[in-house]
């Protein structure tokens, strides 16, 4: 009698869920898609940033005009990605036809968050490079983190012919911007900071009295009209880019559905497979 050899079971390779590389694939060209549309937004004028330090010259309009721009932008480069990713995925033949679907959409939404990590570390780093170092103590107050907003009104705070080629000391207009930025709040600007205020106006420009409160009320009301401009620019754009990244979601969702339909051989549109007659995915 003949030995039989021993029956040996072929292992199975376990089903792969999710697809990494067509993940990766998807959300750098994803990011890459979304850098190339910020960048024609920003040379037809649709920049996120204005290049005034005070954005005088950013409206309402231009703000919304913007956030549309973001839109546009989320919808196109997460439907490229998420159509990738779907369109790349390892697919099985027993899985039914709601779970290759899932399976697809669930894709498109690690596209999509994959994607926004890559572009808060580019963005992370391209302001960290453009901030200057600091020197000393980070958390010490100085011109530049004091008066963003406020340059103008402070030059017209401290602006004289008196003494024009005297520039106004740094820690001065840093401090001046502080005590204007606490009539910004709830609570208007203590009387002892305001008339400290005038005295420093006074003494740098050689002002009488009634001259220099005159000019110091003028420069806190062109100060609060620049600061709500800029909050009223500011709720725009970050409720627009949030809508934007939330559409991103649905559509890479969507997108990878179709990439998924493309790679399983099927060129008709999602709406239609709904039809009488149409038959659907994997079954006869």
């Amino acid at each position: 009698m003949v030995d039989q050899p021993p029956f040996r079971r072929e292992a199975v390779a376990a089903p792969v869920y999710i697809s990494w590389g067509a993940v990766i694939a998807g959300a750098i060209a994803a990011s890459a898609l979304t850098f190339v549309l910020i960048t024609f937004g920003a040379a037809i004028g649709l920049a996120i940033a204005s290049p005034s330090a005070t954005w005088r010259d950013t409206s309402v309009a231009l703000a919304l005009l913007s956030g549309l721009w973001l839109l546009l932008t989320a919808v196109a480069s997460f439907a490229l990605g998420g159509y990738l990713a779907g369109r790349l995925r390892a697919t099985w033949d027993t899985t039914t036809a709601d779970e290759v679907e899932f399976r697809d959409g669930i894709h498109g939404v690690l596209v999509w968050g994959l994607a926004i990590l890559i572009g808060a570390a580019l963005a992370l780093g391209a302001v960290r490079a453009a901030a200057p170092q600091a020197t000393g103590n980070a958390l010490a107050p100085s011109a530049a983190t004091a008066e963003p907003l406020l340059a103008f009104e402070l030059d017209r705070l401290f602006r004289t012919d008196r003494r024009p080629n005297d520039a106004v000391e740094p820690d001065i207009r840093a401090q001046a911007a502080r005590i204007i930025t606490t009539s910004f709040g709830h609570a208007d600007m203590a009387a002892d900071d305001r008339a400290y205020l005038v005295r420093m106006v006074m003494t740098r420009t050689g002002l009488a009295q009634p001259d220099a409160e005159r000019r110091v009320t003028e420069v806190i009301a062109q100060a609060r009209r620049a600061i709500r401009r800029a909050r009223a620019n500011a709720v725009i754009l970050a409720f627009m880019a949030a809508a934007s990244l939330l559409a991103g979601a649905a559509v890479a969702w969507y997108a990878a559905g179709f990439g998924g339909r493309h790679r399983d051989g099927e060129a008709i549109p999602a709406f239609w497979l709904n039809r009488p007659g149409v038959p659907v995915r994997g079954m006869p």
